[in-house]
This record gives structure tokens, sequence and C-alpha cells, in this order.
């Protein structure tokens, strides 16, 4: 009986997870994008053991991940604008296309066996030009499928659910194709599973919100939305704390090919393995805050996830084998995925729609714009000392930033839970 009402308890805490389910239209765009998001993180483990094999340096590795991220953090601010004046439906159709084209050239490269490090460089930069303006655009784009404002925290958790479970799947696929067709393999099947998301997209049918279209220059458009994201405590706080994380700590990520060939003595299936357990870890982190949905408390795990990731680095640095380093692998991918994605339900829920696109692009611009220059220091400290004391170095600042923001970032937050419920009053 207790075993049946605990099953029941469950049932009823994981069943409003899904009702955003009903919603015809974000059904149709959360498959679809589950799809192409599978492929993506194929594609994505698939280019990093590419450079691995064909540099075998740990110091390409960054520089490859710094050509595909910079763009982000210098259009980050610029892309926020275009998405809060242009339709973001349109340019999500847009970017998918492209993304598609971009994916259709690297594949047609490393099958005709006419593959470089440098065309891998110049298609990383596209890659990240066409991301710059993809993300924020998406992220803006959801609250015009939510039909019920009181699912926007659920459509957001269940994305991230969504972005992690892809993120399992995609890379010991990866890992298989790899091993039995070559890296090729994985570019193709990534540039079709572009056209699930495409047409998703095509058969969205929604009435677009009414929202104030700025009529201020660009450059007015950029000054005001500076001083509305780094004016208010709350989300200052949560994208400075995110761009230190993505500086010194997410980049490590990027010498998995490393740990997996030289550590491990293995191949690109364990490469897979250790990408695929961050996934799981991730997973858990999304289905955690799905349950919760709810901005309350947010503001203690923020920086437990923080402190949880760098625990995770240290830990991973220190083990030899591959179980242990996949079990260290999923407390890993809790720790950033906590910090991540309770971090964007903040925000979302704070911020006015007519300036959404452009505080995500700045949550973009923490994230994915600090990632490159993380990934080109990463990468050099790695050359000059040792893989294995790099991960120990950056787990260790992470763990101390998490101690030393603790105090502020609960205050800040706990006023940012105050103003929130004011903010979804506007929202609505």
């Amino acid at each position: 009986m207790a075993l049946e009402g605990c099953n029941r308890c469950y049932a009823s805490r994981l069943k409003p997870i899904f009702n955003v389910l009903h919603s015809e239209s974000y059904r149709l765009f959360f498959f679809g994008l589950g799809v192409s998001l599978t492929g993506s993180w194929m594609q994505r483990t698939a280019m990093s053991w590419l450079v691995y094999r064909l540099t075998n340096s740990a110091f390409s590795l960054g520089v490859v991940a710094f050509a595909g991220l910079v763009p982000n953090f210098v259009l980050a601010p610029l892309a926020g604008v275009v998405v809060d004046r242009w339709s973001r439906y349109r340019i999500i159709i847009v970017t998918q296309v492209l993304l598609m084209v971009q994916a259709s050239i690297l594949a047609f490269f490393v099958l005709s066996d006419s593959i470089s490090i440098w065309k891998l460089i110049y298609l990383s930069v596209i890659l990240g030009l066409i991301n710059a303006l993809d993300m924020p655009a998406r992220q803006s784009f959801l609250p015009e499928l939510i039909e019920k404002k009181e699912h926007l925290g659920n459509a957001i958790a269940l994305n991230s659910f969504l972005f992690n479970g892809s993120r399992l799947i995609g890379p010991s696929l990866a890992g298989i194709i790899i091993a039995s067709a070559g890296e090729g393999g994985c570019f193709v099947i990534n540039a079709i599973s572009y056209l699930a998301v495409i047409a998703a997209l095509l058969g969205i049918r929604i009435q677009p919100k009414k929202r104030r279209i700025p009529t201020s220059s660009v450059l007015k458009g950029l000054k005001e939305g500076f001083s509305y994201a780094f004016g208010m405590a709350p989300i200052r706080s949560i994208i400075l704390l995110l761009g230190l994380v993505n500086l010194i700590g997410v980049p490590c990520l990027v010498l998995m090919p490393v740990i997996a060939k030289d550590i491990l003595s293995g191949g690109p299936q364990t490469l897979g393995f250790l990408t695929g357990a961050s996934g799981v870890g991730a997973l858990l982190a999304a289905t955690y805050l799905a349950i919760r949905a709810k901005a309350n408390g947010l503001e203690k795990i923020v920086w437990l996830g923080v402190f949880f990731f760098g625990l995770g680095l240290i830990s991973f640095s220190l083990s030899r084998a591959i179980w242990l380093s996949m079990a260290f692998m999923v407390v890993i991918g809790f720790g950033m995925v906590v910090q991540m994605a309770s971090s964007n339900t903040i925000l979302q829920t704070l911020v006015d729609d007519d300036k959404r696109g452009r505080v995500m692009s700045f949550y973009n611009m923490a994230i994915l714009g600090m990632a490159p220059f993380g990934s080109l220091l990463i990468g050099s400290i790695a050359s000059i000392i040792s893989t294995l004391e790099t991960l120990l170095l950056s787990g260790s600042i992470c763990i101390l930033a998490s101690f030393m923001l603790t105090r502020r970032l609960s205050e800040t937050l706990s006023f940012f839970i105050k103003l929130g419920s004011q903010s979804r009053n506007r929202i609505g």
C-alpha cells in the first residue's frame, strides 16, 4: 500500500510536466526539435573526434571550439535587437535551413576526404554565426507557442529535458557510427535531421502575440537592452556567474577526446559513453527542475549547481577507470544543467516580452560567448601543464566561486522572486 501510494505521488508530480504538450503548436515544435538536437549532438561529438584524429592536439580542440563559439560573443547583443524587431518564427525557419546547409557542406568535405583543420575552423565560424541568431530567437519564440502563461515554466523545463535527452542519445549514437562508418556518417544524419524541425515549423499554426516593436535606432536598442539586463541586480548576477563558469569550467569538456584516448585508452565509443554519461546527469537535472517548475527556491539551487559541477571536474581528473569516470560525468552534467536551466527559468519569468530577445542574447553570450575564450584558455593550459591538472584547477576555481558568490546570489535572487509575480502579470 505504501509503495502504491508513493507511485501515485510521483505520478501526480510528473503529470504537470507534460501539460504544455496539450498545445499542438508546442508539441510539433518539441518533437521536431528533438530529432534535430539529436543530430546536432552527433555532429558535435564527431567534430571533436575528427579534430583530434587529424591533429592529435588538445590546443587544436580549443581553437576549433573557439572558432565555433566566438561569434556568439561578438554578435549576441545585435542578434537580440534583431530578434526583438523581426518575426521570431521566420528567423528560426531561415536559421534552421542555413544550419542544414552547413552540415551538408561539412559532410561533403569529410566523405570526399578533402577535409582539413582549416576547413573545420571556417565551417565552425559559419556554424557560430548562425547559432548567434538562432538560439535567442528559439528561446524568445517559446512563449508564443504556449496557450496558457502558467505553462511557461513547464515549457522551459521540458525544453531543457529535451536538450539534455538528445545530449544523452546523440553522442552515444555518434560513437557507434564513427566506429563503423566514420565521422562523415554523423554529419549526414545531422543534415537530414534538420528536415524534422523545419517541417514542424511549417506545420505550426499560431496567432502571433502582440508586442511593441521598437522604432528607435539599432544602437539605441542595444543600449536599452544592456541597461535593462545589467541594471537589475538579479539578472546581472545570473549572467555574471554563468559567464564565469563558462569561461573556466565548461570549456574543459572539449578535452574529452584526450581523456578518452590517452587517459582511458579508448576510442570514439569511449568518447560517446563519457559524453552520454554527462547527458544522463543533465537529464536528471532537467527532470528535477521540470517537477519543480516554479521559481521559488532557485536562488539556492543556482549556486549549488556550480558547486556540484566543480566537484565533478575534480573527481573526474582523479579517475583512471571508465566506469568511475562515467559516474563523475553524471555529476558534471547534473551540476552544469541545474545552474543553466535554473538561470534560464528565472530570466524567462522575469523579463518583459519586448526585451526578451535582448536579455536571452546576453544569456547565450554568457554561455556560448565566454566559452570560446575559455576553450582557447583551457586548450593552452592543457598543452603547458597536463589535461588532468587543468581539470583539477578548473574544478577548484568553480567551487571557490560558488562559495564566494553564495550570499550575494541568494540576496539578489531572493529579490527577484519577489518581483517575479509582478513581472508575470506584465507578461500576461
